[in-house]
């Protein structure tokens, strides 16, 4: 078995490989090719080893998911999730288990109510892996709509683990089925204990060495793995747990996920080819099944949880953007179709529906995610007008005299020394800041800030556009870049970009002054080089400003690391 699995790791690595550089040479979109890539080699590949590669491709990536999750920063934002939650489960689920039902009585499978629970799992379940942004990093997770996303993959992941409990006992008794939950709940409160407790001891025995905490960190993984394993539930149960377990605050953690994005890729390559594997030639049942499936993950899903959104106050584009990450199958969803076919409860038919969806609604989403602009403006906002939100008005707070003052795009670090340079300039100013982890700093360290997306209308009125002198962006994102130079307004505008290319473009686009970090940063290093070869300063005295000049940077969130001699 194992001399097999290394076989079809070989095999999977390099098709994918192949693939993957034509995705790269005309920057497409990876998960295409990830799944172009199954669908080649699966015939080569076992069925047994499909599955079995498939469940630790997610359990890791589940462990990830884990990781990433910060309850300090969705914490804010955690209350609105769940309401939106719930309110797809107790929308969507029925009318995706009725569907199941129907088509499980049609195709006369056996046990059409437990297949009607497959089915019902696969409509309400989200994917963590896709709609988390697990293949890249963006901006998004940041602001408000990547947030609520998160809060949701959470409650989703937590219902999701207790139906594959449920799902994953072969007789359904009650002892059977309490045991099996007990496990998992035990499983996942030993990880909130060492997130609480137990990781902190990890980094101070460390003492500063990173290598130790990612050991420990990998450590924690198998260990949760094992005791998933010993105690007869899934191995994704366990690495769940493990993901909780590990907290991702402070430079020893931020070591560790870096680390562990080094092998995530390892694993997003099994993943995401094994699904392409696994599908296979659809018969006219799995068709019809995966069709209504598509349909219910990819239109039902989506527009439930939007009207949710609109109606605890969010205006339209955050609800809108917040349900383009929701809109396709669960990977806890493959895993209780897996479960159930090595069980054999569930039909074959069925099976191949789900691994059909998944793949369809994953290449959807990818490939959805590149024109959600797009889709905004030509679709979604022709149905919904713009509209003073509550959410906006809530959190903001804004003095009603406000003229010729500067309007700041962001809160981070140059945000924060904006916002004190004007403050000693005793000159007003207005916050602009969509990232709910710095709400608690904009309403302690800022006199006026409206808490919403700069890419919306509203919160620009409320910040005063029409009477501002000044417009500052610190965010390096080219939509927000655009739609800051299309806004009405006779204020400068001052934007930021990492690509000096970008930002001659933006200046002939009219931006006043656009700020390239690195170009700044080479000038600096020049004006330090020139200073110490013309004997204008001393070393010690250079060192002394330089020192001075770190701890004026930490208070802005810069982490120094000084070496210790």
């Amino acid at each position: 078995m194992v001399e097999a699995l290394i076989v079809d790791l070989g095999i999977i690595f390099v098709a994918a490989g192949a693939l993957l550089f034509v995705a790269n040479q005309f920057r497409l979109p990876t998960i295409p090719f990830y799944l172009l890539a199954g669908l080649a080699v699966g015939w080569t590949i076992g069925l047994d080893e499909l599955l079995v590669l498939a469940q630790w491709g997610i359990a890791f990536l589940v462990f990830v998911f884990g990781i990433r999750l910060d309850f300090g920063d969705v914490q804010s934002v955690l209350r609105d999730g769940e309401i939106a939650a719930i309110t797809q489960l107790v929308v969507v689920a029925p009318i995706a288990f009725g569907a199941g039902y129907v088509l499980s009585t049609l195709f006369g499978f056996v046990d059409p109510l437990r297949h009607a629970v497959y089915f019902s799992a696969a409509v309400t379940l989200s994917s963590t892996l896709v709609g988390a942004g697990m293949l890249e990093t963006e901006i998004r997770d940041n602001l408000v709509h990547g947030r609520l996303a998160s809060s949701i993959h959470f409650f989703d992941d937590l219902v999701a683990i207790a139906l594959l409990l449920i799902l994953s006992t072969e007789v359904v008794t009650a002892d059977a089925v309490a045991s099996k939950i007990g496990y998992g709940v035990v499983l996942i409160v030993a990880g909130l204990v060492i997130y609480r407790h137990g990781f902190p001891l990890l980094v101070r025995a460390a003492d500063g060495s990173d290598e130790l905490v990612l050991m420990g960190s990998v450590s924690i993984l198998v260990a949760f793995l094992a005791a998933a394993e010993y105690v007869g539930i899934s191995i994704v149960v366990g690495a769940f747990a493990a993901g909780l377990a590990i907290r991702n605050d402070g430079t020893q953690s931020l070591a560790v996920g870096n680390g562990i994005d080094s092998i995530r890729d390892f694993f997003v390559t099994i993943f995401f080819v094994t699904v392409g594997a696994l599908v296979s030639i659809p018969t006219l049942e799995t068709a019809t099944i995966a069709l209504v499936l598509v349909t219910l993950v990819s239109v039902v899903n989506p527009v439930v949880l939007l009207l949710a959104f609109v109606y605890e106050g969010y205006d339209v584009r955050t609800a809108f953007f917040a349900t383009t990450g929701l809109n396709q199958v669960s990977e806890f969803s493959l895993v209780i179709a897996i479960q159930a076919f090595l069980m054999g409860t569930i039909s074959e038919a069925m099976f191949d529906a789900i691994i059909l969806a998944a793949a369809v609604t994953m290449l959807l989403t990818a490939t959805a995610r590149r024109t959600e602009e797009e889709m905004y403006s030509a679709v979604v906002s022709r149905f919904f007008t713009e509209q003073r939100t509550r959410k906006v008005d809530q959190y903001s707070r804004v003095e009603g005299d406000l003229s010729d003052h500067v309007v700041i795009v962001g809160y981070g670090r140059q945000g924060r020394r904006l916002v004190e340079t004007l403050e000693d300039l005793d000159r007003s100013y207005v916050v602009v800041e969509n990232d709910p982890a710095l709400y608690d700093r904009l309403e302690a360290e800022c006199r006026n800030y409206v808490f919403g997306d700069a890419m919306s209308t509203y919160p620009w009125q409320k910040a005063g556009l029409e009477d501002a002198a000044l417009v500052v962006s610190t965010v390096d994102h080219p939509p927000v870049s655009e739609h800051l130079l299309e806004l009405e307004t006779d204020a400068d505008i001052v934007l930021r970009s990492n690509d000096p290319e970008r930002a001659t473009e933006l200046v002939e686009a009219g931006a006043t002054y656009v700020t390239v970090p690195d170009i700044l940063a080479g000038k600096q290093l020049t004006e330090v080089v020139d200073v110490l070869l013309e004997d204008e300063t001393d070393a010690e005295t250079l060192a002394t400003n330089h020192l001075d000049r770190l701890s004026e940077l930490e208070r802005y969130g810069f982490t120094v690391q000084r070496e210790q001699y």
